[in-house]
């Protein structure tokens, strides 16, 4: 769907918010492989909605605490991002997204894709809504993480030194448990 020319922005304003909502994205994948679930709920609106019947940023600090504590490490990146304005508060998104996720032993690849809402509130771009959809998910026969240290810059093949190295890792771990 081509841009609405209606939507009340200036060409500066659309491009401001543009570079914000990518931004809203961008934050969502490092907030989740970093595990910083503070981060990540504060990206969402007050009053998002979790599930069916339950609201607000406490309920899906509990979902994603359950969901991310159910797999290792993950590693999300963001690629192709188009974004159509509703009016100056409002926009809906596309973004397509390579996944690479630790399921226990198993390295999984997926090709996701995000159907968005967003909303502009008190002059912030949040997330009101992401919907999750998979084009494929598929096990690798690689194993990255089971590989001796790179010790980077000396090796540049290994395993390195991520995701244990930010503190919002360890935090998540030792309070999913206990």
């Amino acid at each position: 769907m081509p841009p609405d020319p209606d939507d009340g922005l200036t060409p500066i304003e659309r491009c401001v918010a543009r570079d914000e909502i990518r931004q809203l994205a961008y934050r969502y994948a490092l907030a989740i492989d970093s595990r910083d679930i503070d981060g990540l709920v504060k990206l969402f609106v007050p009053d998002v909605r979790v599930g069916r019947d339950t609201r607000g940023r406490d309920a899906l600090r509990e979902s994603w605490l359950a969901s991310l504590g159910e797999i290792g490490v993950s590693i999300l990146f963001v690629g192709n991002h188009l974004i159509d304005f509703e009016d100056a508060d409002h926009a809906m998104g596309s973004v397509y997204c390579r996944g690479q996720i630790q399921d226990g032993e198993r390295w999984v690849e997926q090709a996701i894709h995000y159907r968005d809402t967003y909303e502009r509130r008190d002059g912030v771009w949040l997330f009101v809504r992401r919907i999750h959809k998979l084009w494929y998910g598929v096990e690798t026969a690689e194993r990255p993480l089971a590989q001796e240290p790179a010790n980077w810059p000396e090796h540049h093949v290994g395993r390195g030194t991520l995701p244990e190295e930010w503190e919002t890792w360890g935090a998540f771990w030792k309070s999913v448990k206990g």
